[in-house]
């Protein structure tokens, strides 16, 4: 992302970018290589949902029973995420915060070994991705509580999201977006845009990105360039609240 900042701004050099990148890591660090404001939005591309999921074992079927068993046992449950400050562990901290409820956020080394964990039972509940988790779920081998996206997705359209599941307004997904150095002509990014949008749109191509656990995602710039500025505010709030530290 250094680099796409510091290129010449004439639409050759594009980048992109995670959503840690951009609304997450200048909240967790004291100096960055870059500043977010160096660089030019001109689409989302793609939203990377995740599931909140509890052990077979465990009877919490949904996000309602899953608040009432920690709130009866406060502090004795735990969340397995795939790593300090990543996606899935901001998206947990985010369903203890907005739940009112004290849970342990167990970190690890990626989304597999926390899928496994889960699936034995060493650990209650996890916040998973669609890939390690979609047919898990299907086969009743984890109980799906909600997925993280403001919408039901297409791949598990049973699961209800958080969000419906009486937690107002929860919303956590990983994202990457097209960006180039600001200063850009607007005409240079209006073209990028309509191409990325265009293909975006394309059912082969949509499909495609659904088979990687995503959603597509494309938007305006100017939506694009607002999106980042929301998640900037919702990511550095919570780490500021939860105490988060980089690694």
């Amino acid at each position: 992302m250094a680099a796409v900042a510091q290129a010449k701004p004439d639409g050759y050099t594009l980048g992109v970018a995670p959503a840690g990148a951009l609304t997450v890591n200048p909240h967790l660090n004291s100096s960055m290589p870059f500043d977010p404001k160096d660089l030019a939005p001109i689409t989302l591309l793609a939203e990377i949902p995740f599931v909140l999921v509890a052990s077979a074992s465990v009877p919490a079927h949904n996000a309602t029973e899953t608040i009432a068993l920690a709130k009866a046992k406060p502090g004795a449950l735990s969340i397995g995420h795939g790593g300090n400050s990543t996606a899935m562990h901001l998206t947990a901290a985010l369903f203890t915060q907005k739940a009112g409820i004290s849970m342990e956020l167990v970190p690890y080394r990626g989304t597999a070994p926390a899928a496994v964990d889960v699936l034995a039972g060493h650990v209650p509940f996890a916040v998973l991705d669609i890939p390690a988790s979609r047919q898990l779920i299907l086969e009743g081998k984890l109980n799906a509580v909600g997925v993280s996206s403001v919408r039901r997705l297409p791949s598990l359209p049973d699961v209800p999201t958080l969000a419906e599941s009486g937690i107002a307004g929860f919303e956590s997904v990983g994202w990457f977006g097209l960006v180039a150095p600001s200063g850009t002509p607007a005409d240079i990014v209006a073209r990028l845009n309509d191409a990325f949008v265009k293909a975006l749109k394309d059912p082969v191509v949509a499909e495609k990105i659904r088979t990687l656990g995503a959603e597509p995602a494309p938007t305006s710039p100017e939506q694009f360039g607002r999106f980042i500025q929301s998640e900037s505010t919702k990511w550095g709030k919570l780490i500021s609240e939860a105490g988060i530290k980089a690694n």
